[in-house]
């Protein structure tokens, strides 16, 4: 566990190099195994944060009056939740738990919550943290009396995914009431290398509300570290009193999800494989599009199409032998969300090395192709936000990559577009970051 005051995160870069157990121990592990993708990795048995922390009968929560932010991913290795095991330990005094975008249970759809309700198995009051403001957070801790926030949520590593901004919205309020924060850290599922364009202020919103990278190569623990020491300040008055990660051990930043030996709990409706959130950070893009990205199919952001795609897309993006990624020609017919109930042309992307797999450049080559063949594409327009009109500003930051693709940019000159500021964060998140691997 990393326990880290205003004064100690001055000195992160040391903590968080002293902090990390050797995943190449033993012979077994220095071997690796092999795997489905083509590569070797380590396999050292992996520990979550909360694993550890149940491990020492929640200690390091004892005495305290605790608020959990956690939804389905918030397990052990018995698959019980993190809630349920605090709870009937009688070890921790739980005052709250705190839903987010699809609730704690994990019963509501995109864009949806469960509602401040009791919880039928613990009694708990659960309070619905979706989409709230500071101020509604603040409340809501000092209703329940929170004295220290636990954050409990696998991330994909995408920034716009909404956990991880719930999870600086309740790092502000943590500051306003003086609660302890402590973060049970869990890896992230694409690995440690930060890939993509950079939020800028003007587009900040609910799907990116500060200013990272589109993939930023942190899992929640670094990125709680780098919210404390690169933004509460000016956002909040002050940094943390005490900001503490739990973290994970045995893991690696180039290691996949799928060879940690972790279940998968699917985060989102949407996410329901390790393979899915791999794809993630560059085909949710295509929700800024008239395309569908696969919601309302089984195999969402893996599926994307429309009605007026046909095979020449297949055949164009197989064509240009990306590293890691092959490209299927798929028809499928979604149960909702776009184009419902009709026949779509499209593609299945099927990533074959995740190490070599790049997935903004595979969404880019996708998006420049797209507009090339069909003069039906065409990007999602929200009247409802008449300055800020198109969800894929939003979603990449800026009007850059919009303006660029429309006005017939390769994807080489989109991707390198970035380069710069995804270089400059890439060296600012240093002094943040707790694992090891290639990308550090």
């Amino acid at each position: 566990m990393t326990n880290l005051n205003r004064r100690q995160l001055l000195t992160a870069g040391a903590l968080g190099a002293v902090a990390i157990p050797a995943t190449a121990a033993g012979s077994r592990a220095a071997q690796g195994t092999p795997t489905a993708y083509g590569s070797s990795y380590p396999n050292n048995p992996v520990t979550t944060g909360a694993q550890s922390a149940a491990a020492s009968h929640w200690s390091t929560l004892e005495g305290q009056k605790v608020g959990v932010i956690t939804n389905p991913t918030g397990i052990l290795t018995d698959l019980r939740t993190i809630v349920d095991d605090m709870h009937e330990s009688g070890a921790v005094d739980i005052v709250g738990v705190f839903g987010p975008e699809h609730g704690f249970r994990g019963t509501a759809q995109a864009g949806d919550s469960e509602g401040t309700h009791p919880d039928p198995r613990t009694g708990l009051t659960v309070y619905d943290a979706y989409g709230a403001n500071v101020a509604r957070m603040t409340s809501m801790f000092r209703t329940a009396g929170v004295e220290t926030v636990v954050f409990d949520i696998q991330d994909v590593g995408a920034r716009f995914y909404t956990y991880i901004w719930t999870m600086y919205t309740a790092m502000q309020a943590a500051v306003a009431v003086g609660a302890r924060f402590v973060v049970l850290d869990r890896p992230n599922p694409i690995g440690g290398k930060a890939i993509g364009p950079m939020m800028t202020t003007p587009w900040t919103s609910g799907v990116g509300a500060k200013e990272i990278v589109q993939a930023h190569g942190m899992t929640v623990g670094e990125l709680a570290r780098y919210f404390d020491g690169e933004f509460l300040a000016a956002d909040a008055g002050s940094r943390l009193d005490e900001l503490s990660v739990i973290e994970v051990r045995g893991w690696r930043r180039d290691v996949p999800y799928a060879v940690t030996g972790l279940p998968w709990v699917m985060p989102s409706p949407n996410m329901p494989t390790p393979g899915t959130a791999l794809v993630y950070p560059g085909t949710g893009m295509f929700e800024g599009t008239n395309l569908s990205e696969g919601r309302g199919t089984t195999r969402p952001f893996e599926l994307v199409g429309a009605p007026f795609v046909d095979y020449k897309w297949a055949e164009r993006l197989a064509g240009l032998g990306l590293p890691g990624v092959g490209f299927r020609e798929a028809y499928f017919s979604p149960t909702f969300s776009k184009h419902t109930g009709k026949v779509c042309g499209g593609v299945q992307l099927h990533v074959t090395d995740p190490s070599t797999f790049d997935p903004m450049r595979a969404a880019v080559e996708m998006l420049v192709a797209a507009k090339a063949l069909y003069p039906d594409f065409d990007w999602r327009y929200d009247s409802y936000d008449p300055a800020r009109p198109y969800w894929i500003d939003k979603l990449t930051g800026s009007q850059r990559l919009r303006r660029q693709i429309s006005a017939g940019a390769s994807a080489d000159e989109v991707v390198g577009a970035w380069r710069d500021e995804l270089a400059g964060f890439d060296a600012r998140r240093k002094q943040y970051l707790l694992y090891r691997g290639p990308a550090n």
